[in-house]
């Protein structure tokens, strides 16, 4: 439920930002919203203080408007910030944030990736990774990787729900399969 809330909440977010003349980037939002959600998040006296019931609405604005000043946040960030501290999602605001980063990407052809390899990849292997898996899938790729030793070699791709395998362990595994097929 917390997770379609700030689905919601992070797609109002991003009509507002990819609406002609918001005058905010979409890259800027997402900084600006993660520096946000990352100060208010902490600082355990602001989170209370937004969360807490006894703080005035009044006072609660006022605090998100110094805030909003001294980051220098744009007016939609600002206002954005206002509506989710009014309507009592302080507490969601991490989960919005990422939300609206996945979002942002969707909308501007990205495409998260998790890529395992056995050993650390060099920046031109990264490229060459990222470059052909975005040419497959007609998506620019935003990767992140990790090294799993068990691979022993070779490259291990997920994509949204695809998975590449080309790693010597899943070559063995295909070898492996094809040959109990014939038995």
């Amino acid at each position: 439920m917390v997770d379609a809330v700030s689905r919601h909440y992070a797609g109002a977010l991003a009509n507002a930002v990819f609406a002609p003349g918001s005058g905010l980037s979409p890259k800027q939002a997402v900084e600006q919203l993660k520096s946000a959600a990352a100060l208010i998040a902490g600082s355990k006296d602001l989170e209370s203080a937004l969360l807490s019931p006894a703080v005035t609405r009044s006072r609660k604005k006022a605090v998100i408007a110094r805030l909003s000043d001294e980051l220098g946040l744009h007016r939609l960030v600002r206002n954005f910030l206002l509506v989710v501290v009014s309507h009592r999602r302080t507490r969601d605001l991490k989960e919005i944030e990422k939300n609206f980063d996945l979002i942002v990407d969707e909308r501007l052809g990205w495409i998260p990736a998790e890529i395992a390899s056995a050993r650390d990849l060099t920046p031109e292997q990264r490229q060459r990774i990222e470059k052909t898996l975005g040419s497959k899938l007609g998506k620019f790729i935003r990767a992140e990787y990790k090294v799993d030793p068990a691979l022993i070699g070779g490259v291990r791709a997920r994509v949204a729900s695809r998975e590449y395998d080309a790693t010597i362990r899943g070559k063995i595994d295909s070898l492996r399969q094809r040959l109990v097929a014939h038995l």
